[in-house]
């Protein structure tokens, strides 16, 4: 309660948390400005991911019956750039900030982090990430506190659409580019070997397991019609060698399409097939009535994807921080 003595109780999230943890989760999207809106049905999903252990790797803070915050920690189940790789996320009520809720979570989840890290990769130094949202937020600042340094930066990037069928001029695609296909099933692994090899050269990113991709795939939110890849004119290529480039789209907030995962394979790069795609995905959106498109860059990936996306029409809206911090150096 403002202004109050606050006595908070601490568990972990489950099942039946989950309407709450949608309550917070959308309020501290509209205060925090990072707009990432999940339904209840949504973070049930996360509860049951892979290697995910709510009654290990999450916190909830209750005040009375009011959730007023949480953390969720990922382990990677492989190694990145010789590192065992984890991240939490997690907020608190902006009326309970300044109490050092976001220090207690982080007290119970970074132990957490090195002994499942050291569990999974015995020998390994971790790189734990916490991503703290726009310049200037709180989470930065307790990242800061406890010897995290900021490692990267992620730009959030937007194409407006009038919801009629029409969308950015700049959109359309080269009408001469062969193998623009919406995505369907029977593609998914051969999708999957062409994310693992397209983000090899990606900071911070871990190969997707089988199971870990059909989780993602089957979720609720993943919208495969809407979903775009290119595939190899090469006859003599294996088919789960076949996906040049792809990109992979979600809808958590009705209206919205959010483009989760988009990469070309080497091979394919410097041909326009991120544009192929992208301009692919708006135009389908625009006919099915969709407001917006959005995606997330790294504002330092190696392909430059940025300017490739402003060039198609996306425009930038945030850039958010994330922080790391190394265990187990030496």
């Amino acid at each position: 309660m403002a202004g109050g003595t606050l006595d908070p109780r601490y568990t972990t999230l489950s099942p039946s948390d989950v309407h709450a943890w949608s309550e917070l989760t959308n309020l501290l999207a509209r205060v925090d400005g990072t707009e990432e809106f999940y339904g209840p049905d949504d973070l049930a999903e996360e509860l049951n991911e892979p290697g995910f252990s709510a009654s290990l790797d999450s916190v909830a803070v209750w005040a009375g019956d009011q959730l007023v915050g949480y953390g969720q920690l990922r382990v990677g189940d492989r190694l990145t750039g010789g590192l065992a790789k984890a991240t939490i996320d997690g907020g608190v009520h902006p009326v309970h900030r300044g109490r050092g809720i976001g220090q207690r979570i982080m007290d119970r989840l970074e132990p957490r982090a090195v002994a499942l890290a050291a569990e999974r990769h015995p020998g390994v130094p971790l790189a734990l990430d916490l991503w703290a949202g726009p310049a200037g937020s709180g989470a930065g600042r307790l990242a800061a506190a406890r010897g995290y340094a900021p490692a990267r930066y992620f730009t959030d990037m937007r194409v407006e659409l009038e919801g009629d069928g029409t969308g950015p001029e700049d959109a359309d695609p080269p009408v001469d580019e062969p193998g623009l296909e919406d995505f369907r099933p029977d593609l998914a692994e051969a999708v999957r070997r062409a994310h693992n090899e397209a983000f090899a050269d990606h900071w911070g990113s871990v190969p997707r397991s089988e199971e870990k991709w059909a989780d993602q795939l089957a979720s609720r939110s993943f919208r495969p019609a809407l979903s775009k890849v290119v595939l190899s004119t090469d006859s003599s290529l294996d088919p789960a060698e076949r996906v040049d480039a792809y990109a992979l789209c979600n809808e958590w907030v009705p209206g919205e399409l959010y483009v989760s995962l988009v990469g070309t394979r080497r091979r394919a790069r410097r041909r326009g097939l991120a544009a192929l795609l992208l301009g692919g995905v708006v135009r389908s959106a625009a006919r099915s009535g969709y407001r917006m498109v959005d995606l997330t860059v790294d504002s330092e990936s190696p392909t430059g994807a940025g300017r490739i996306y402003e060039r198609v029409g996306f425009n930038p809206v945030r850039t958010s921080t994330v922080y790391q911090r190394l265990f187990g150096e030496g």
